[in-house]
């Protein structure tokens, strides 16, 4: 669906920002370092490695602009390429935010990893060590991840949970002397600075009253812990291979379509980069919330209901009930609706929490959503959709009861690579189309292209 027309060298500068695991901090060391650099002037292109959601916010906050995930198991190499180049184009540094562990991703080729995109885009990669309870066998450690993957340029490091000054000299000398490799810094034994999590990952910026406080603050702190010249030192070696990217078979194919999209605390899980082709489409995107608008938008050809907490305020959200009813009326009168996972439990007949209590929702499809303590679906996957082929992924608590199956059809036959574990998803009805796959519109242009045309059966 897409070809290249060329092939070129650029420079660039940039580097990761990996982890050994999760929760090791790479979050807010990088929303840190790139609110210092933002501060010292630079022009800082944004992003994160893997389908997360909540972390790109808070890369917007600290650096004024869109933040962008890279995803080698969703997105094809050359694609995360042009997706890379397309948003670093005109900026000073791209800071890159990993996922998990360094070396984490989907199977035993690590698809997906911080370690694969660096070696797709020859990134340097700065590893972030916890040095909590730690001294020499922190050297055992940083070998182990130098040593793994020699494709991979791992070229500083960063200590985090550091008691002091004099404890950081003492383990910067420990690893210098006997690693090649240099520490660019630390990070301080902290609880009060670091960013707060719930059970999809960090709390979203919506959420925080402090948050341009909370970010001045560690922005302040690297400036006198991590040494930026070092990193933009490290940061200048960066050499892409391009290859520019025609996908002359999307085109202006959303010309005259004007799509709702939920945007507000409950609902703002959407990858920038398809709301950008969904506009570069032609479409005219206008924004509502579910929380705070009593109506949908005039004159509008379908709605796009993406992923959030709608649980944490489904208090909120069945209170608004002029809006559940609208947004009722005008789905069984034929208005086109997609919905990615909150999306799909806010049109259903409501939310049940972890605490047994119902919220009404907007009723359209006739099954309930109920919480749960554990995760349900967690994962990359394969979708089949009306015989396309789609990767995506699923993270969520919920699942669905209470289900009348005779008022809709499923849609997605969704499988796990690699697995025999297939289930079915996607509900179908009228012109409503909602599941709990969160799919990249890049991943497979027919799928959108398929999208856009649910949306103009508002105009056929």
């Amino acid at each position: 669906m897409y070809k290249y027309l060329s092939l070129k060298k650029v420079k660039m500068n940039a580097f990761i920002i990996a982890g050994t695991h999760s929760g090791v901090g790479k979050t807010t060391i990088s929303v840190a370092l790139m609110k210092a650099f933002t501060e010292s002037g630079k022009k800082i292109a944004p992003f994160k490695i893997g389908p997360d959601y909540i972390d790109p916010k808070f890369h917007m906050i600290a650096t004024g602009e869109k933040s962008y995930n890279l995803d080698s198991w969703l997105l094809d190499e050359d694609i995360i390429t042009y997706l890379f180049y397309k948003h670093s184009k005109g900026k000073d540094l791209s800071i890159i935010e990993g996922v998990m562990g360094l070396y984490d991703g989907s199977g035993y080729k690590n698809r997906g990893s911080s370690a694969d995109i660096a070696k797709i885009l020859k990134v340097p990669v700065i590893l972030v060590v916890d040095a909590r309870g730690i001294y020499t066998s922190i050297n055992a450690l940083i070998l182990g991840y130098i040593s793994y993957d020699k494709n991979v340029k791992l070229e500083g490091i960063i200590l985090n949970n550091v008691s002091n000054k004099d404890h950081y000299i003492l383990l910067k000398d420990v690893i210098e002397n006997e690693l090649d490799i240099e520490c660019v810094g630390y990070f301080p034994k902290d609880p009060d600075i670091q960013l707060e999590s719930r059970h999809l990952g960090l709390i979203p910026v919506e959420e925080i009253i402090n948050i341009e406080e909370k970010l001045n603050i560690l922005g302040n702190i690297v400036k006198e812990t991590i040494d930026l010249r070092k990193i933009e030192r490290i940061s200048s070696i960066h050499e892409l291979g391009l290859k520019k990217l025609s996908i002359k078979e999307v085109g202006k194919i959303g010309n005259d379509l004007e799509i709702a999209i939920a945007k507000d605390e409950a609902f703002n899980f959407y990858y920038e980069d398809n709301l950008e082709l969904m506009k570069q489409s032609g479409i005219k995107l206008i924004e509502f919330s579910p929380l705070h608008d009593e109506k949908l938008p005039e004159s509008i050809n379908g709605l796009y209901i993406g992923g959030g907490f709608p649980e944490v305020f489904a208090d909120k959200l069945t209170k608004n009930s002029s809006l559940l009813k609208d947004i009722n009326r005008k789905a069984h009168s034929g208005l086109p609706i997609y919905g990615e996972c909150g999306g799909l439990m806010y049109l259903s007949n409501g939310i049940i929490n972890k605490e047994g209590n119902f919220y009404e929702m907007v009723k359209f499809f006739n099954c309930k959503t109920q919480m749960t303590k554990g995760l349900q679906r967690f994962g990359y996957i394969i979708i089949n959709f009306e015989d396309i082929k789609i990767r995506g992924h699923e993270f969520h608590h919920s699942r669905l009861v209470d289900i009348f199956e005779q008022d809709f059809t499923y849609k997605y036959e969704i499988k796990k690579l690699n697995q025999k574990i297939k289930w079915k998803c996607g509900l179908a009805k009228k012109n409503v189309l909602a599941g709990y796959p969160h799919i990249h519109f890049y991943s497979n242009f027919e799928f959108f292209i398929k999208i856009i045309s649910l949306f103009r059966r508002s105009i056929l």
